[in-house]
C-alpha cells in the first residue's frame, strides 16, 4: 500500500516557521510509524531528525502526535491508523529543537522535583526489606513509567501552564509514596500540595488514554489527592 506520511519539519537555525512535508512512500500494513520516519531519513531526506533507541516500545524516547493523538512511534502499526494519510508532530508543550525532536528538560526538571527514588534512612536489614504482595500491589502499576512524557504533554493544564508538574512527576512521586519501605511519603505530598501540585489535574483523562504502558495514570494522581486531603497512604 502507499502511504502519504505528513511531517512536521523545523530547523530554528534556517526557518522562520515551522511547515509540513509529505513523503510518499511503499509501506506493509505490519510497517510502524517508526519504520516509515527511518525509510524517510535513510532514503529520501537525511535531514529529518527524530528521536528514538530501543525500537520496543521500552525507552520511550520516540513519542510523537500520530494524527493528532500521543502514541510511541515504535508501537503504531499502519493498518491500526485506518488510514493511509499519516501525519507526524512533534509533542505539545514542550520546545522544538528540530522537527519531532523536543526539548525534554523541562519535563525532566518536574520529574526530579518530586523526589523520584528510594528514601529510607533506617539501619538496613540483614538481608532485604520485607514487603507483602498486597504491599507491593499498591504501587505497581506506577512502577512501569518509562518517561516517555506522552501522559504530561497530551494534558491540557500542562499546555497552559509550563508550572505544573504533569502527570509523569505525579505517577513517579505515586510509585514512592506509596511504597511501604520508603519513609519520605510526606515530603513528597507536601510538594505536590501546591498550585501547580496536584490541583491543576481536571481529571480529563487524556494522560490515561495516551500511556503506552497502559498506566491508570488519572487514578493514581486521585489517589495522591486523596492521601493530601486525608493524611492517609492507605
Amino acid at each position: 500500500m502507499q502511504v502519504k506520511l505528513k511531517v512536521f519539519r523545523y530547523n530554528p537555525e534556517k526557518d522562520k516557521k515551522p511547515s509540513y512535508k509529505t513523503y510518499e512512500i511503499d509501506a506493509e500494513p505490519t510497517d510502524r510509524v517508526l519504520d516509515l520516519l527511518e525509510y524517510v531519513k535513510n532514503y529520501i531526506d537525511g535531514t529529518l531528525s527524530f528521536r528514538r533507541s530501543c525500537a520496543h516500545g521500552v525507552c520511550g524516547s520516540d513519542a510523537m502526535r500520530i494524527n493528532g493523538v500521543n502514541k510511541l512511534a515504535c508501537k503504531v502499526l499502519v493498518k491500526d491508523l485506518h488510514t493511509n494519510k499519516i501525519r507526524v508532530e512533534p509533542i505539545l508543550g514542550l520546545p522544538v529543537i528540530k522537527d519531532l525532536i523536543v526539548d525534554m528538560e523541562p519535563f525532566f526538571d518536574h520529574f526530579r522535583s518530586v523526589m523520584p527514588y528510594f528514601v529510607n534512612d533506617e539501619n538496613p536489614p540483614a538481608r532485604e526489606r520485607h514487603q507483602t504482595q498486597e504491599e507491593r500491589a499498591r504501587f505497581d502499576d506506577t512502577t512501569k513509567c518509562i518517561l516517555c512524557a506522552c501522559c504530561t504533554t497530551s494534558c491540557p493544564s500542562f499546555w497552559a501552564n509550563e508550572q505544573y508538574v504533569g502527570p509523569a512527576a505525579i505517577v513517579n512521586a505515586h510509585r514512592f509514596i506509596f511504597d511501604s519501605r520508603d519513609r519520605a511519603a510526606a515530603e513528597r505530598l507536601k510538594i505536590l500540595n501546591d498550585q501547580f501540585g496536584v490541583y491543576p489535574c481536571h481529571t480529563i483523562f487524556n494522560c490515561t488514554v495516551a500511556c503506552p504502558r497502559e498506566i491508570q495514570v488519572t487514578q493514581a494522581i486521585g489517589d495522591v489527592k486523596k492521601a493530601i486531603a486525608t493524611g492517609r497512604l492507605d
